[in-house]
């Protein structure tokens, strides 16, 4: 790799980082706490959700692995998952990584970028490069939730820049 793309590959948005992807599930957490226990949306009891760093993406020369910024589940214990539901979500995050794309757009309309191994899954969201995948729910509520924990990260991000910008127009 050389020294240009070594840079690429671990550079991190200063606006968006591990603090901002948590204090955005923070933020969402009730919300992702009643959807883990609502069988009208979640059968499973269970919520998990995947975050990556938009900085860090595939064009980055980056893993996926080292893009992930932000891991963390709800509702019941791992040791009582029916199913690998932080295994799914890292899979629809990857995908929404891996095209720029939310994964549904890619299952439904855009099958053409789909590689072996790739999920049938869908449920993550590529907001402006921040890439939220989400399981446990049905489809739609899975790409819901990411959205929305997207769309908070995207806007803790904005408040910082805007915070940012407001302390050096001080007139001093």
């Amino acid at each position: 790799m050389s020294a240009v793309s070594a840079s690429a590959a671990t550079a991190s948005s200063h606006f968006f980082n591990r603090e901002t992807a948590a204090r955005a599930v923070e933020l969402a957490a009730p919300m992702l706490r009643a959807a883990a226990g609502d069988a009208a949306v979640n059968q499973s009891g269970v919520l998990y959700l995947v975050i990556t760093d938009p900085l860090r993406g595939p064009q980055a020369c980056a893993s996926f692995e080292d893009a992930i910024v932000h891991e963390q589940g709800f509702g019941r214990p791992p040791a009582e998952w029916d199913a690998d539901y932080a295994g799914f979500a890292r899979a629809k995050a990857r995908l929404s990584w891996q095209t720029g794309l939310d994964s549904h757009v890619v299952q439904a309309l855009r099958p053409h970028l789909l590689r072996e191994g790739d999920t049938a899954l869908w449920g993550s969201v590529n907001l402006d490069g921040i890439v939220v995948g989400v399981s446990g729910n049905e489809a739609a509520y899975d790409e819901a939730f990411a959205g929305a924990v997207a769309l908070l990260a995207r806007a803790l991000a904005r408040q910082e820049r805007a915070r940012l910008a407001a302390s050096q127009l001080v007139v001093r």
